[in-house]
């Protein structure tokens, strides 16, 4: 008769929570002539981000945004301005190398739900 009980797997899945190594750039550019450029760690919380605490609130709750969309996502076309982001890194343990925009449906909310990390649009 087997065990039913699990057994602890080799891998680790990833993090829940910052790892104690990760800072993070992020490269602000609303479009319209202002570049800013910030750095961010969360644990523990610091850099020169406008709201360390509240960008790595959104980080936590939304990593998932950091991924592109996938390129067979249907998204609305919408267009949400010229504002861009670059954020580069390490979060979690794991490399970031992030292009973020509001060019259209699933761009926005990428953007959107990393506010906090991000500017609002047009700041």
């Amino acid at each position: 008769m087997t065990d039913p009980t699990p057994q602890p797997s080799n891998s680790s899945p990833p993090s829940a929570v910052p790892s104690p190594g990760d800072q993070l750039t992020i490269r602000y550019d609303n479009g319209r002539g202002s570049v800013e450029t910030w750095t961010l760690t969360c644990d523990p919380v610091g850099g020169d981000h406008p709201d360390p605490k509240a960008a790595c609130q959104a980080l936590i709750a939304h990593d998932a945004a950091l991924q592109p969309v996938p390129p067979d996502r249907a998204c609305t076309e919408q267009y949400g301005g010229p504002d861009t982001a670059a954020i580069t890194g390490t979060w979690r343990g794991r490399p970031v190398n992030a292009l973020l925009s509001r060019t259209n449906g699933c761009e926005m909310s990428r953007w959107d739900e990393l506010a906090g990390l991000l500017p609002r649009a047009g700041a």
